[in-house]
């Protein structure tokens, strides 16, 4: 048992609010998961010609993140900002980050990447939720729309590298309530096409298989459908793209989700008790997600389409 959490807000002057309200979205959900917990922000966008984010995590709490940061200005010859939070940093250069990515790979190692992309900054560790959102600070990230989890391990450790959310390629992030049977045979697959995993958790099969399909130019749409076909279990899955929220449920929707649409945000939790807080809920078109059907919100105009 697992909680997820989504959060889309439609109105970028109240992209602010978007830390506030997703954090206690994600402590009401404490009660489904508290073995670990993380969060995929989308912020505002790297400046910069190449500029990418880097997320980054430290087990050991010793990485010198402003050291780190050196190198890569030293070696790639370009400007590079740091936001370090524990064993947390978003790291960013400017202008040359293919270089600064293959400094960092080959000199700092214990540095792991939790995500690259233009937007997404991913926080994640072992522990309680509610721990978890205090030390990274949570209810203070500014954005157009989160991911975020909370995990009751079921069938893969308890460590920092198996809490969700799981990141594939640039600025896509996925978090799943439920239990896959095949992601063996999943991994077995994406591995004859070069895909290298992380972790033996099923969630990162699910998460590979899907940005797979896009790389390979399927619509978001099409590559959940192909998953219909491909992924074999009980799941609630919720996706975060640069641009998009999408939530989809298996064919019999064994896993509980639930969705609150305002003028002002597009909210989706396990239950209903992660969204109670929110201002308007009460008039809020409130729905249960039907199975195999898939709902996907843009930020540019928040509309579903299913």
């Amino acid at each position: 048992m697992c909680g997820i959490v989504g959060l889309l807000m439609k109105d970028p002057e109240k992209y602010d609010l978007l830390g506030e309200y997703a954090a206690k979205m994600l402590e009401g959900m404490a009660t489904r998961g508290c073995d670990s917990a993380g969060l995929a922000a989308y912020t505002d966008p790297a400046e910069g010609n190449g500029a990418r984010k880097f997320s980054l995590f430290d087990p050991s709490g010793n990485l010198d993140w402003n050291e780190l940061a050196d190198g890569m200005r030293e070696h790639a010859e370009c400007e590079v900002d740091v936001s370090a939070k524990g064993n947390h940093a978003v790291i960013i250069p400017r202008g040359a980050a293919d270089e600064a990515f293959r400094w960092m790979v080959e000199n700092r190692p214990e540095a792991h990447v939790l995500s690259v992309g233009e937007s997404v900054e991913v926080y994640k560790d072992a522990g309680h939720p509610f721990d978890i959102a205090e030390r990274y600070g949570f209810s203070e990230l500014s954005g157009s729309h989160v991911v975020a989890h909370t995990r009751m391990a079921t069938e893969s450790a308890v460590t920092w590298a198996h809490a969700h959310p799981f990141t594939v390629g640039e600025d896509f992030c996925l978090v799943h309530n439920g239990s896959l049977s095949n992601p063996h045979s999943l991994r077995r697959m994406l591995e004859r096409h070069g895909m290298r995993f992380d972790t033996d958790n099923d969630t990162e099969a699910a998460a590979r298989f899907l940005e797979w399909r896009l790389r390979e130019g399927d619509t978001m749409e099409e590559a959940i459908r192909a998953g219909f076909r491909e992924l074999d279990g009980f799941y609630t899955f919720l996706i975060g793209t640069k641009e998009h929220l999408a939530l989809v449920r298996d064919p019999f929707a064994c896993k509980p989700a639930v969705a609150a649409e305002t003028e002002e945000y597009v909210a989706i939790a396990s239950e209903f008790r992660s969204l109670a807080h929110l201002p308007g809920v009460s008039d809020a078109d409130v729905f249960e997600p039907m199975p195999e059907e898939i709902y996907v919100w843009s930020k540019d105009s928040a509309v579903v389409a299913s």
